[in-house]
């Protein structure tokens, strides 16, 4: 079963880039039709989708956030990355990575906490 994990800074200053990393277990990121993206939950809010990487490489997303996102991979180590730029406090957020296969989101990590401040 793939497995998940979400590493990188709790914290990260106004104006600065948020960057995190998923680490893909018992799969790999490379395999046909599976999608890995990054989604987010502010707090008290729902779940926004930020965008994903697929099995070729190829990416798409969130128009609300297109801008500021850059989602990349490392085939070598089996992760893929989020930097997320110019972020202000309304990006404060519980950070998750998922994989999503046939349009379905299939395994989760258990997310991780980023407080956007000075």
């Amino acid at each position: 079963q793939v497995q998940l994990q979400e590493s990188g800074p709790g914290l990260v200053k106004p104006s600065q880039t948020l960057s995190l990393t998923c680490t893909v277990s018992g799969g790999s990121i490379t395999t046909d039709y599976y999608y890995w993206s990054w989604i987010r939950q502010p707090p008290g809010k729902g779940l926004e989708f930020i965008g994903y990487i697929s099995y070729s490489g190829s990416t798409d997303y969130s128009p609300s956030l297109k801008s500021r996102t850059s989602i990349s991979r490392d085939t070598s180590n089996n992760q893929f990355s989020l930097q997320l730029s110019a972020v202000t406090p309304e990006d404060t957020a519980v950070y998750y990575c998922a994989s999503l296969y046939i349009a379905a989101f299939g395994s989760w990590g258990q997310g991780t906490m980023v407080t956007v401040s000075s």
